[in-house]
């Protein structure tokens, strides 16, 4: 590990340029803070929001340094965003409608009903979510809730909900509204790609590192992640249709149904008797990723600009504040029609230019370093790059239409990291040449130059002391100088692990909530993508679960390919073992809590064939590693 004392103080150029950022933008418009002020009525007296163990999950004065002004070690414009994140609190958009802010990385939205409450987005984790709820209620009155929505897929969305929902509320009906196909896409992102998506996010949010101005100062779309516990309740109510109405405990709610757009299924949700729309996470107060750091699938800012111009069409004649599930209000009815149409404009922009330029012949990286935003839109705080940013956004739109490969043919069957690595050190004179060469371009302020060439020495020489030092000191430079949150993180995420070793991932949102909402489908399908191939290539095991109140599914491991089968058709092979029994006994075998030797020895289990066939197919299976390395092989 580096033995560099770091965070150290910005170099010259980065001081500089975070200077100059002052005056290229309208730091004298105060209107977004004075909308996330706007309706304050109080915030917890309690600071510290812990778990059951006693651990904090959410400091409510963490961010208290963004108060005074922006040293050189941060973007003014990020400095700015985070201010404006790290406002927390109760505060009522319009009468009947109130937001809990600044207690997670999301928000959560409380509708005043006939008898209750009516939750929108109970935040990350159940700490948070019970702790806005308490907050509300200080203020509001102990009313009963009545009703939960997820706008959409995402945990920050409904990973809360034990904090706010009980089992009793279960019991008596309280209904849980979602767009239609949320489960699917909730469960699947967080268990098929789940443990590389959390370490990512480790980076991404940067909730592992120290909050200061060295440190992290804030994701852009909101400051981090809780930490907390994460649940999960399946809805009971779908949204399927634009258009759709719903009324719990006398909110009526008009549903507009944007699939493919921040998430893949989304709702916008108009309330009439109000005026108000929530636009989910659909429009924010910055450009939002097409493709996450994180890790996702590729979304559609074609299909994600005709929604926001379909929610203008359909809602704005009859609306007067638009809130998210992120950020502040937008109050007026001319502002916030701006404000959609430029939230538009950005996403159906970064969509037509790259398309401009790949039919061009520009390759990704080429379309990324040259593609600008419109002057106006620059102009405009809410569309600048604090959560996603132009470069990868533009590098998101080209791999939804073009894959991963730029069209050259060098670039078709490259070496993997570690053998470049090898061969580039070589070339360039040796490790101790290269980092010598590299403290020059440092000095010159070449930063990017700096982590890419230092990159190869790590890969080939990972304990070389000299290129861990210069590459988390370069590292750290570049997140200094981001106006983009995550950026930032990521950069100071890299800086701080070469450091001090991993800090592996902080916040996981497989639960066991998560856990028990996979199909069997889908559990089946999360155990094939932990099948080791090379190794079971000459494996040839099929094994027949017999459900006793539902189908029968079989198994089959040949050619390193676990299948999965349901029924008794012709594609289904002759079983080596048959395996009758209840659903419960195969989710916990599946799940790895009931070993295949455990299972044989239960008396309701009932096992025809050889049983050592089903612990060799188990044999085959992989654990995911939650603390694989980021920045060094």
């Amino acid at each position: 590990m580096s033995q560099s004392s770091g965070p150290r103080p910005a170099e010259p150029g980065i001081a500089a340029g975070n200077a100059a950022v002052r005056d290229r933008f309208p730091f004298d418009d105060t209107r977004d803070l004075d909308d996330a002020r706007r309706g304050f009525m109080g915030t917890a007296q309690q600071t510290l929001i812990r778990d059951e163990d006693g651990a904090v999950v959410w400091d409510l004065q963490a961010y208290g340094f963004l108060s005074h002004d922006c040293p050189d070690t941060a973007n003014p414009s990020l400095w700015r965003q985070s201010r404006l994140c790290s406002e927390h609190g109760l505060f009522e958009v319009v009468e009947g409608i109130y937001q809990v802010r600044g207690f997670d990385l999301s928000n959560m939205t409380i509708i005043e009903g006939d008898r209750g409450i009516l939750i929108i987005d109970p935040l990350l984790s159940a700490e948070p979510a019970a702790a806005a709820v308490q907050l509300y209620r200080s203020h509001r009155g102990d009313r009963p809730i009545t009703g939960v929505l997820y706008t959409h897929s995402h945990a920050d969305h409904f990973g809360g909900v034990r904090g706010v929902l009980t089992d009793d509320d279960l019991e008596a009906g309280v209904p849980v509204l979602a767009p239609q196909g949320f489960l699917e896409h909730a469960v699947s992102e967080n268990i098929y790609a789940g443990t590389a998506m959390a370490r990512r996010a480790a980076y991404m949010y940067g909730a592992a590192l120290g909050k200061g101005p060295r440190g992290q100062i804030g994701a852009g779309l909101g400051q981090t992640t809780s930490t907390g516990g994460v649940g999960l309740i399946p809805p009971t109510v779908d949204i399927a249709r634009t258009g759709q109405v719903e009324t719990v405990d006398g909110i009526r709610m008009v549903f507009q149904l944007t699939l493919g757009t921040e998430a893949p299924t989304e709702v916008n949700i108009h309330f009439p008797g109000r005026s108000a729309l929530c636009m989910a996470e659909n429009a924010t107060h910055n450009l939002h990723n097409l493709l996450t750091l994180r890790g996702a699938q590729v979304r559609d800012p074609h299909g994600w600009a005709r929604y926001l111009t379909e929610a203008i069409d359909l809602f704005s004649d009859t609306t007067d504040v638009a809130f998210a599930s992120h950020h502040w209000p937008v109050w007026g009815r001319e502002r916030l029609v701006t404000f959609l149409s430029e939230q538009r404009d950005v996403y159906a922009y970064l969509h037509d230019q790259t398309l401009r330029m790949l039919n061009l012949g520009m390759t990704p990286l080429e379309i990324a370093e040259q593609i600008e935003m419109p002057p106006a839109l620059q102009q405009a705080w809410h569309t600048h790059g604090y959560y996603g940013s132009a470069s990868h956004n533009a590098k998101a739109v080209y791999q939804k239409y073009m894959g991963w490969f730029d069209g050259n043919p060098a670039h078709l069957w490259e070496h993997p990291p570690v053998e470049a690595a090898h061969r580039y050190v070589a070339f360039m004179g040796g490790a101790d040449e290269v980092v010598r060469r590299a403290r020059e371009s440092f000095s010159q302020g070449d930063f990017r130059w700096v982590v890419q060439v230092v990159n190869h020495v790590l890969f080939a020489q990972p304990d070389h002391e000299q290129a861990r030092t210069l590459q988390a000191d370069t590292l750290e430079q570049l997140g200094y100088g981001c106006e983009n949150g995550t950026w930032r993180n990521f950069y100071l995420m890299g800086s701080y692990e070469l450091r001090n070793g991993s800090v592996g991932t902080p916040t996981s949102t497989t639960s066991q909530d998560v856990l028990d909402a996979l199909t069997l489908d889908q559990l089946f399908d999360a155990l094939a993508v932990r099948v080791d191939g090379p190794n079971s290539w000459e494996a040839d095991i099929a094994v027949r679960w017999n459900l006793r109140d539902g189908e029968a599914h079989t198994q089959r491991l040949h050619n390193g390919v676990l299948t999965h089968i349901v029924g008794t058709g012709p594609a289904v092979a002759k079983p080596d073992i048959d395996i009758t029994l209840d659903e419960a006994d195969l989710r916990s075998v599946l799940f790895g809590t009931t070993t295949p030797e455990e299972l044989a020895e239960r008396s309701r289990v009932e096992i025809t064939g050889d049983s050592g066939q089903l612990t060799e197919l188990f044999s085959y299976l992989t654990e995911p590693d939650p603390d694989f390395h980021i920045v060094t092989p």
